[in-house]
């Protein structure tokens, strides 16, 4: 199928008590559907990952990052996702903990949520099915999927490379609280 092909980083912030912050998009893709903030690399300039990640914490959520504040914990690519685009995302765990909900703008408004109470009905059918049982399963480590998604709305997924965290990182003094805003 040939279709563009879109590179995205997600951005998976935490709160102190532990909870994800969620961005209820305003803007396609997605529109309507809560998922981690984010956005498209810059293609053009030769962007990587990292420093795109690093600008769109900066200019959704007002957070001023860098690579070493950042934990790469997946790749998903998405194979005619809608039927619209083939997509390659980087799933990010931003190690700095958040003090306060960012303020909404033009890509939406934000909400924390804990792991058992994402707003299920309003995920992303890829993000429902797999990306976020397998963000939980993986953090602190490494996955790499892929997903066929078919015009039917049914998806076959392969997963490419699995590494779970030897230990829990995500207690301790590696993430460090700080105030966005």
């Amino acid at each position: 199928m040939a279709l563009p092909y879109k590179i995205a980083t997600l951005l998976y912030c935490f709160n102190e008590r532990d909870e994800v912050l969620l961005l209820e998009r305003a803007q396609e893709p997605n529109m309507g559907y809560w998922s981690p903030c984010g956005g498209k690399l810059h293609t053009e300039i030769g962007e990587s990952p990292y420093a795109c990640a690093c600008r769109e914490a900066l200019e959704e959520i007002g957070l001023s990052i860098e690579p070493r504040d950042l934990h790469l914990t997946g790749i998903v690519s998405e194979h005619g996702y809608e039927g619209r685009a083939h997509w390659l995302m980087f799933l990010f765990e931003v190690k700095p903990r958040l003090k306060t909900l960012p303020k909404p703008n033009r890509e939406g408004q934000f909400a924390f949520f804990s792991a058992d109470k994402l707003p299920s009905p309003k995920l992303p059918q890829t993000d429902l099915e797999q990306i976020w049982p397998l963000f939980w399963k993986h953090r602190g480590g490494f996955f790499a999927a892929h997903c066929h998604c078919h015009m039917d709305g049914h998806n076959d997924w392969q997963i490419e490379e699995s590494e779970k965290s030897v230990e829990c990182r995500v207690k301790g003094a590696i993430y460090e609280p700080i105030r966005v805003g």
